[in-house]
């Protein structure tokens, strides 16, 4: 066989095995998620003092506490306060009171440093506390103010306030 003869039946056997029949179908689909938007909120113990002497303590007495906010990123929010359990009405903001018995102490909770805004439930003029939400954990202050302990009787006096995020 020639040269010539035995490279053109190699070509030939080369293409011939080359050759595929072979197609493709291509489509798409839709890949989705739907993130609501959501809120959390814990706080921590305001505490005015363990071991308050009457007689020696200057007045008022101040504390703060901290509410930890997460809510998701870009989701607007308000932070409420009710008047807590021993106010004398679920909106009596200015009559909020620490409890020991029958005993009370009036108390205030405000939204500013300056103690001049009452952190309330948005009704009867008090204020609430509005944000955004970052995805992460934010902190609000909450300022209590315990302005007399006249009349103040010895025991341990509480108050459970509950605090309502709306988003």
């Amino acid at each position: 066989m020639s040269n010539m003869l035995k490279a053109a039946v190699l070509c030939s056997a080369a293409l011939a095995s080359g050759m595929s029949w072979s197609a493709t179908a291509n489509n798409t689909f839709q890949v989705t998620a739907t993130v609501i938007s959501s809120c959390t909120v814990s706080g921590t113990t305001l505490n005015f003092g363990n071991s308050i002497d009457p007689f020696s303590a200057t007045t008022p007495l101040d504390s703060t506490s901290t509410l930890t906010v997460a809510c998701t990123n870009t989701t607007p929010y308000t932070v409420a306060l009710n008047a807590g359990t021993h106010a004398g009405g679920a909106t009596n903001f200015s009559a909020r009171a620490i409890q020991n018995g029958s005993s009370t102490l009036g108390y205030q909770l405000y939204s500013d440093s300056n103690r001049s805004t009452v952190w309330g439930n948005g009704s009867n003029s008090s204020g609430q506390v509005s944000g955004t939400g970052s995805g992460s954990n934010q902190s609000l202050t909450i300022y209590g103010r315990l302005p007399s302990l006249t009349g103040a009787v010895p025991g341990s006096y509480t108050d459970t306030v509950t605090v309502t995020i709306t988003y």
